[in-house]
Parts: C-alpha cells; structure tokens; sequence
C-alpha cells in the first residue's frame, strides 16, 4: 500500500516501489521508503510506504532517513553554486581558499582533484585514530590539512568515501565564512522550499527521522578482521594481475571503530558529515535534482548556469579505481546514473549504502529520487536505486 501521487505514465514506478518496501514481502517486516520524480518540470511521482520504525509507525509525507553517500551529490551541487558565482574556481589549488592544507605534498591538488576523487585523500583508516573523530569537524579537517596524499594527485582515482564531505565542505565554510549546514539551508533549502535536507539534522526536526533498521547489526565483523582478509585477498589478486587490491577499499571506508560507529543515533544525525550523514526527503532531493535536470533553473530559482551545469557533466576520469572495482565515470562530484538496459549517458547524481540515491539526467528533463531506511547493499548503494532509475526512465521514454 503506498501514500502520495502516482502519475498515470508512471505507475511502473509504483509497482516497483511496492516490491522493495519490506512488508510486502514479508509479514510485518519493518521499513520503508519514497520516490519522488520530476518529468519536464513537473512532479509526477511522490509516494511512500512501509514503516518508519520496529514498531510500525507509518511512514508519513514528511519522513526524512539517513541517505549516506547519496549526501556527496548534494554537498557537490552546494560548491557548485559558489563556482558558478565565480568564487570557487575548479582548476585552483585548494590552498588558495583553505590556506592550511598547502602542506605535506598538497600544495598542488586541485578543487577539481578532489571533486574527482582524484587528491589521493580517501585513506581515511590511516587518518584518523577512532571512527568517533567524524563527529569533531575541526579536528577532521585539521588531518586532512595535515596529512599527506597516499599516491600522486591526480595520478590515480578512489573513491573518497568519507573524506570528499570534509575536503569540499571546509572549502564551502572557507569562501562563504559560514558553517556548512547554515550554507545549505540559505543556498538551497530556503530559496527551493525543501521540506528536508539537512547534513547534520536540527534538534526541531529530529522527530521527523525514519529509524535506522540495519540488518544483522551484532553479526558485524571488526575492522581488524577485515583488514587481515583484505591483505591476503590483495596479495592472491596481485598474482592473477587484476589491478584492485581490496586493501584499499578498507583504508577509504573502515576508519577504526566504524563497526561502532552507530549511524542511525541523534549525534551522528545532529553533525555535519557531508559525505555519508545526510538526512532527506525524497521530495526534496528530487528537486534538487530537477534543478539540474531542468538546466539549472527552476521555478524562478536558479542554482547554477547552463555553461557550469555542462561543465559538470563532464567525465573526468574512466577505468576501475583504486577503491572501487568497477568504473564510476566521475563527474564533478557526481558519478553515472545506473540503470538496467537503459541509457542515460547525461545524468548526473549519487547514491549510497542502503539503496538510496538521487539524479538528475538534464537530455530527458528527468530527476529522480529514493530514501529509505532498511537494507544493505553495497557502499556504492544497490539494486533498489538501479531498479527505480530504469523504471523511471523507460515511463519517461514512453511518454
């Protein structure tokens, strides 16, 4: 049973929304979820479903739940506005809007590197001494000043799981002088009228948040464990000569204690970490996302110009990286729109752990959204977001 609006063009997406939401497919299992979707302007997907709690609350109208990585697109999206402004440039030094990070081999890396995942900055294991220290965003972006590249910028990409939120925040805080949620709410959140997008949730709006309903949390396995598996899995890959080596996917997203690390708890909701802790609507991401799908402007609110939005498209780096196995065609801070035998060669957007995500493909005029609060998948999301997208696409298609 799903709430909202359902374009008749779009029922496809419904049905298939239907299937992911848990107690549809088992009896009284938790969780829930909403999809939004934009088409030329226009909302013709906004529904929901399930539960937001063990309990079974109901998932409401105005349910938010943590997106994880799906925040990078939105962080992007935020310097990208300053850049269009002409405020940020994406071919100067970082150190020219973040003096302190000038150091210990970075004095050269680029706001376009680090947008690319290309700084060499993802080794967050080796940064920081306790998962808990993404908590402190001074004390973040003081190791990430201070700590040196782990290969050659702009040699290589990876993907920088937790570190890109700080690296792009601190230079928003530095060239706006305000923190980083204040910058989002007064950039985007207010002059769109979003209804909940928030990296680092206000104690007004906590009540609004969908309960975190993690699977097999007590089976977890600790970092140390997988980082002796991930050392003898690279040592075996490197005499097939296959050019992943799993040890790097654990220093770019295992900081030690992170199987403590309690994401769905009001603290890591409250902070501002602006890579995996953002809290949304799937109403409001999906027009973020209509923005750009509409070329930057919507509804009298402008983000960003047609020149920066093509820009942004743009690919920066092809091929398998040093953290992920499979290529994710980079863009300025978004990666490919995936899909399932269909083709969105234009989009840009983000997903992340759990299944959610948000894009915009500005060819079709189409921006989609997902939030949800149970499941797993994979740290690069899953196949909920992917069977959305393609469902979305082929009713856009048809129309």
């Amino acid at each position: 049973m799903l709430d909202g609006y359902v374009h008749p063009d779009f029922s496809e997406v419904a049905r298939v929304l239907r299937k992911q939401i848990p107690g549809t497919r088992k009896r009284f299992a938790p969780g829930g979820a909403a999809v939004c979707i934009w088409h030329r302007g226009e909302v013709v997907v906004d529904c929901w479903g399930g539960t937001r709690d063990v309990e079974g609350d109901p998932w409401e109208s105005d349910t938010m739940a943590l997106s994880y990585s799906t925040t990078k697109g939105v962080t992007s999206t935020l310097l990208h506005v300053f850049a269009d402004r002409g405020i940020v440039d994406y071919d100067a030094p970082v150190r020219e809007y973040w003096p302190e990070f000038g150091q210990a081999g970075k004095e050269n890396i680029t706001v376009r590197q680090v947008m690319s995942h290309q700084s060499g900055l993802y080794h967050i294991r080796d940064i920081v001494e306790d998962a808990r220290d993404m908590l402190d965003w001074e004390r973040m972006t003081d190791l990430l000043a201070r700590t040196a590249p782990c290969h050659l910028p702009g040699l290589y990409h990876g993907y920088h799981g937790f570190t890109f939120g700080w690296l792009v925040g601190e230079i928003i805080q530095r060239v706006s002088g305000r923190p980083f949620r204040e910058v989002l709410e007064t950039e985007i959140a207010k002059p769109l009228e979003l209804d909940g997008l928030y990296v680092g949730v206000p104690e007004d709006q906590m009540h609004r948040r969908a309960q975190l309903i993690e699977p097999n949390r007590r089976r977890r396995r600790s970092t140390e464990q997988v980082e002796r598996w991930s050392r003898v899995a690279s040592r075996g890959l490197r005499w097939t000569g296959t050019q992943f080596d799993p040890y790097e996917l654990v220093r770019a997203l295992m900081p030690r204690g992170i199987e403590n690390f309690d994401f769905g708890s009001e603290a890591v909701a409250a902070a501002s970490i602006p890579a995996a802790n953002g809290t949304f609507t799937a109403r409001s991401l999906a027009k973020l996302y209509a923005v750009m799908a509409a070329g930057g402007e919507l509804d009298g609110v402008r983000l960003v110009s047609s020149q920066t939005l093509d820009k942004i498209r743009q690919v920066q780096s092809r091929g398998v990286g040093r953290v992920i196995p499979f290529p994710m065609r980079w863009r300025l801070g978004y990666h490919r729109v995936n899909t399932i035998r269909v083709k969105v060669p234009g989009g840009i957007g983000h997903a992340g752990f759990g299944g959610s995500g948000g894009w915009a493909d500005p060819n079709r005029n189409l921006a989609v959204a997902l939030v949800l609060n149970s499941g797993a998948g994979s740290p690069f999301g899953d196949l909920r977001i992917i069977q959305v997208s393609t469902a979305a696409v082929r009713c856009a298609d048809r129309r």
